[in-house]
């Protein structure tokens, strides 16, 4: 008998917890996160950090480790033109106490790269969003707000006029959840066509 030591059947195998997203400039992350942090001090909340901002497109939960490949596979084959977002208006989701950004006119390759890989993700029996969920490109700024904003507040809110965010990859990233926030790791990025 081998001393090794053989695993259970009911072990499960090693796992991330993964999501693809577009991954901003260092200039227009550190925008943001001055954005979050304004708006936490007045309202409360958890602002989130430069280094986590991003726009989610498909957010996978827990994946097997050993699927990680055919993932970054299955993104390199989608088809897809670089693009700029703009973001310029803010958004509030009461029952997730979510402050968030968002673009007032969504480019059309956003959403087709959105629908793409959906698409492909979904013909491989991942399930990335409930159904019926339609798609909302957000930049999430405060979370767990303490203090709901209204409407006519939300519109007030100031946006850096400048905020230009150049989208020329999408990436796949891992999610560790610790006390303080989620700490990401880009896993792959996969290049979008000039």
């Amino acid at each position: 008998m081998s001393a090794e030591r053989r695993p259970k059947s009911s072990e499960r195998p090693p796992s991330a917890r993964v999501f693809f997203a577009l991954w901003p400039p260092a200039e227009a992350a550190a925008q943001l996160a001055d954005v979050a942090n304004r708006l936490a001090g007045q309202w409360g909340g958890r602002p989130t950090r430069a280094e986590t901002i991003h726009l989610t497109l498909a957010f996978l939960g827990e994946v097997a480790v050993a699927e990680l490949p055919a993932l970054c596979a299955l993104a390199r084959g989608i088809p897809g033109r670089s693009f700029a977002i703009r973001l310029g208006h803010f958004g509030y989701w009461p029952k997730n106490q979510l402050l968030w950004a968002g673009c007032a006119a969504v480019p059309d390759e956003l959403v087709d790269l959105q629908s793409r890989l959906q698409a492909r993700l979904g013909g491989k029996g991942y399930r990335t969003r409930p159904p019926g969920q339609g798609f909302t490109p957000h930049v999430s700024l405060v979370r767990k707000m303490r203090c709901a904003p209204n409407e006519g507040r939300i519109s007030e809110l100031p946006m850096p006029d400048k905020l230009l965010w150049p989208c020329p990859r999408f990436v796949l990233v891992s999610s560790v959840l610790t006390p303080e926030g989620p700490n990401y790791r880009i896993l792959e990025a996969f290049p979008l066509s000039a």
